[in-house]
């Protein structure tokens, strides 16, 4: 089956356009339902139940109060940047999922009907440029608001966000190193096991690239600016940071980006190393569009609910998983938080991408075709290296914490407050 030409496209592509924006925004308010549940049973409470059955119309009466509420701007903010900063706090976030492949191909009568907005040459490279967007807005807010508290939080905003998007567009070079191709469907595909047709590595990811997931798991948390990286809105340092003077429905929009970047983070994760669509165990997902409209596999519909399942539960399940981190890990001190991006990230990748692209040289002259033998060879890899990054961060010997540095300074003092003993007297 071809895939889908002409004003079939259009119409197809404006529909999913409409119903895919819909839904985001409907996750996208249910998140703040889920992380008020998820904070109540992490503190033994039960969160919201009074508003709706369950609690779920909490949602609307928080959405009708952003709206409801007076408005109060400051005397000497500038209007335009003012309003446009809540703007580019949110959009960003939802129009990276224009190139997300969320299902696999569907068959219709006017052709094969591709479960993503837009596929366009370079989807990864316009992950990167969309997502460095948001500092533009944290920086615009803390400026254009007049006020030293929101500028402070402004600043530790973005150089926090710069400081994590070189480690994070680091961490997927790797991916693009075994694939060879910036295409997202292109990057799901690499990650299933195809009887026939294109070679691919037959495991997700995050099992080859342990390493690289773990940082980006981390830095893309550290883009979101929620705890343990929320320093550009520490309430008892900067009484409330960036947004300090927004109110009204532009802070609610602050409050909505806020979310959609931790689904945006989430369903990323699942894309570059969790396989995306492609459901575990099973073959019969295995569907993939070549460059000259060959079709690989068999597309169904219920094929591609099921897909589109599975996506929606990776991404679903990193969600909670963020939300657990906010309410059990205190926040890092700002000197950390820096050190952590610019000490330990950003020379460990350099280091990973050397190692891996001369692992992947002595496997390709050795024969080893693209498989389970490729992948397993550079798990084995990964999980060495794991464990001597989680080993020499556990110690203390990188990061560097209070507590280290208190205990090392303690046992100076009672080195030095050791009596002598008689026979070095002597």
């Amino acid at each position: 089956m071809d895939p889908m030409t002409g004003t079939a496209f259009v119409i197809a592509t404006t529909l999913k356009i409409l119903v895919f924006f819909v839904l985001l925004l409907v996750f996208v308010a249910l998140s703040t339902y889920f992380e008020r549940k998820v904070a109540g049973f992490i503190q033994d409470r039960s969160g919201p139940n009074r508003v709706g059955p369950l609690g779920l119309l909490q949602v609307m009466a928080d959405g009708l109060k952003f709206i409801l509420k007076e408005e109060v701007e400051p005397g000497g903010a500038n209007k335009k940047f003012f309003f446009l900063a809540p703007v580019l706090g949110l959009v960003p976030a939802t129009v990276l999922f224009a190139v997300m492949p969320f299902a696999s191909p569907a068959p219709t009568r006017w052709g094969l009907m591709e479960m993503i907005v837009a596929d366009v040459p370079v989807g990864f490279l316009y992950v990167l440029a969309i997502a460095s967007l948001g500092v533009y807005g944290i920086v615009m807010a803390g400026w254009a608001s007049n006020s030293k508290y929101s500028f402070l939080g402004g600043l530790r905003g973005s150089a926090q966000m710069v400081s994590y998007e070189v480690a994070l567009g680091m961490s997927l070079v790797p991916v693009l190193m075994l694939v060879g191709n910036v295409q997202m469907p292109e990057i799901v595909s690499a990650q299933q096991n195809f009887a026939t047709g294109p070679a691919a590595y037959g495991a997700w990811f995050f099992l080859p690239l342990m390493l690289t997931a773990f940082v980006f798991l981390v830095a893309g948390l550290a883009e979101t600016g929620r705890v343990p990286f929320d320093l550009a809105e520490a309430e008892g340092e900067l009484v409330g940071g960036f947004h300090t003077e927004y109110s009204s429905m532009k802070f609610g929009m602050f409050f909505l980006g806020e979310y959609a970047h931790l689904i945006t983070t989430a369903a990323l994760i699942t894309v570059f190393f969790l396989g995306g669509w492609d459901i575990p165990f099973w073959q019969g997902d295995n569907i993939r569009v070549l460059a000259d409209g060959t079709v690989i596999g068999e597309p169904t519909w219920w094929k591609t609910l099921l897909t589109f399942g599975s996506f929606a539960v990776k991404t679903l399940i990193l969600v909670l998983f963020f939300m657990w981190l906010r309410w059990t890990i205190p926040r890092f001190r700002y000197d950390q938080l820096m050190d952590l991006g610019w000490k330990v990230f950003i020379p460990i990748m350099m280091v990973y991408i050397m190692i891996l692209g001369l692992a992947m040289y002595l496997l390709d002259e050795a024969g080893i075709p693209v498989g389970w033998q490729y992948s397993g060879a550079l798990i084995v890899l990964n999980l060495i290296m794991m464990v001597t990054l989680i080993w020499g961060l556990d110690r203390g010997m990188i990061v560097k914490g209070a507590t280290s540095r208190t205990r090392r300074r303690a046992g100076g003092i009672r080195g030095r407050m050791t009596p002598t003993a008689p026979s070095e007297v002597d």
